[in-house]
């Protein structure tokens, strides 16, 4: 008997510290995100477009060569508007050949494809080779730049302005890590098909074979680009991006202090994104997610839903307590076309507000007879 009652007692705590041990790791806190010696950086998930992490995301800075996103980002709307074609041929004048700086080395007087400046712009980030395709494009470097500085603003980068094709010094070109990203996003979610040049880790032109810069492609299988760019006002820059999963993650790293320093600081990003955050889909495209009130219409109520696949991002084992909370006008009233946004709900996390998303009405409503509008009438007052 004293046995059997020593055994259960002992099963008994070593439950209780099974038990006690399995919450806490379960409840594992999140860690504080790295502080790499940057002068900013960022890193965002793809799909909910929300930010991780952070460091001075909107101090303006200078981009260097990770203007070349935006000069490839314009390329790829020409292609995809089928104005420009990747076959088409490009004089090289004499301005294109004679830019400083990192070189594609094409000659003057030469025409090159479009497929091959690509590359040169990409890749070795040829200097050369984003002049010439500007050329073509605007006719000159500076309407070129006028229209990198439209496209920014369509984007809705805020803090960005650009003042050529290269990345080259020049007081009015500027940009923030948090720009960056919304502009690798963009390039990643309107152009997949030509956004996969980015994994390419090197190319042959003219029978020199050249190599990206971009040191995480050779370290890590699951990272698929962006861009390095480095001056010596702006330090050593680079924008990432690893797929793994179905997931996707994009950092910008600006201002490190040398190569390997942008190298470590971007992999230990994507390393704290991934282990430590989480992504969910909470609603399909054209979903239905609530009812709302309708005044003065054929219905007493309108479908509302989004119109778009939502995504968060949240620290991992959140999702639980995740509260969705609808704004919605109390006094909706009739006619309401389809479409037509009438609110938003904010996506909250221990009390704070995460993200906001906008909501539709999912349906039209007209406008209902007399005896409703009178009764409605009444019904506001209460």
């Amino acid at each position: 008997m004293k046995f059997l009652q020593m055994r259960n007692l002992f099963t008994s705590i070593l439950t209780i510290l099974v038990f006690g041990l399995s919450s806490n790791i379960f409840s594992a806190p999140i860690p504080k995100a790295p502080n790499p010696d940057v002068s900013s950086y960022i890193i965002i998930d793809y799909d909910s477009g929300m930010t991780i992490a952070s460091k001075n995301p909107q101090l303006v800075l200078p981009p260097a060569s990770i203007t070349k996103i935006m000069t490839s980002y314009i390329v790829f709307t020409e292609l995809k508007n089928n104005t420009l074609n990747l076959n088409d041929k490009v004089l090289v004048s004499k301005k294109a050949w004679k830019t400083g700086g990192s070189k594609m080395f094409i000659e003057v007087g030469k025409k090159v494809s479009v497929s091959d400046l690509l590359h040169g712009i990409i890749t070795s980030s040829g200097n050369d080779a984003s002049v010439a395709m500007a050329e073509h494009i605007s006719g000159d470097e500076e309407t070129f730049a006028i229209y990198m500085n439209q496209m920014a603003d369509n984007l809705g980068l805020q803090n960005t302005g650009y003042a050529n094709s290269t990345g080259l010094p020049d007081d009015a070109l500027y940009t923030s890590a948090e720009d960056i990203a919304i502009l690798s996003r963009a390039l990643i979610k309107d152009f997949p098909t030509q956004y996969k040049r980015y994994s390419q880790k090197q190319y042959v032109y003219n029978e020199i074979k050249q190599y990206s810069r971009n040191k995480l492609l050779y370290l890590d299988d699951t990272v698929d680009g962006i861009k390095t760019g480095y001056t010596k006002k702006a330090g050593y820059c680079l924008v990432s991006s690893a797929k793994r999963g179905k997931r996707r993650l994009i950092a910008v790293v600006m201002g490190a202090k040398n190569p390997d320093l942008r190298t470590s600081a971007s992999k230990s990003l994507l390393e704290y994104g991934f282990r430590f955050f989480e992504t969910h889909k909470i609603y399909n495209q054209n979903e239905t997610v609530t009812q709302a009130r309708l005044f003065d219409g054929e219905k007493r109520e309108i479908a509302v839903g989004v119109k778009e696949d939502t995504y968060i991002s949240i620290p991992r084992r959140q999702i639980k307590n995740v509260k969705k909370k609808y704004i919605i006008d109390k006094n909706l009233t009739a006619p309401i076309d389809k479409d037509q946004a009438i609110g938003y709900v904010a996506i909250e996390l221990e009390g704070k507000t995460l993200t906001t998303i906008k909501l539709f009405a999912m349906e039209s409503v007209a406008e209902g007879g007399l005896y409703r509008k009178t009764m409605d009438s009444i019904l506001k007052n209460f």
